[in-house]
């Protein structure tokens, strides 16, 4: 267990130096710039999304646990977690653009980086717990990545 709270910690201490280092969003130039930017960034939330259902139906006993999957996944989750700030550069807030994502990503970036880094630390620890194969870490480390989801859909994501 102490191995996998040093790799835990190892992976949160190189995140956290990842997103510290992300620059600050500047403002979209045109409608067109604005729709694309939208685009990009919806995409990466759609991936993960599409690789949070399988996890969240087998924390939830729905379909049975694998393990593969979930090291699968949670990596696929980490990889994209990084590409947040890269893909919320772009602030279009001033635009109309078809989105559910409120203003206060550009408006609140300490809290919004916070929030990523904790998706990202959250994903680490989950990619340890599928390596150890054990269902209850696995099923723990599953709600920790929802948890981190949903927290920033409550600040940050139209009801």
């Amino acid at each position: 267990m102490r191995a996998i709270k040093k790799s835990v910690l190892a992976l949160s201490v190189l995140t956290s130096l990842v997103v510290a280092t992300s620059s600050v969003a500047q403002p979209a130039n045109s409608q067109k710039q604005a729709e694309s930017a939208t685009e990009l960034r919806q995409s990466i939330f759609k991936l993960l999304g599409s690789n949070m259902g399988a996890l969240g139906a087998m924390a939830k006993g729905k379909i049975p646990l694998d393990a593969a999957v979930v090291e699968t996944n949670s990596t696929r989750i980490n990889q994209l977690s990084l590409m947040i700030a890269d893909y919320t550069r772009v602030d279009t807030s001033k635009f109309d653009v078809k989105t559910e994502a409120l203003a206060k990503i550009w408006q609140e970036p300490e809290h919004f980086s916070k929030d990523i880094n904790n998706l990202t630390v959250a994903s680490s620890a989950l990619m340890v717990a599928a390596k150890s194969g054990d269902e209850g870490a696995i099923k723990k480390a599953i709600g920790g990545v929802g948890k981190t989801c949903g927290g920033c859909h409550d600040d940050f994501k139209k009801d």
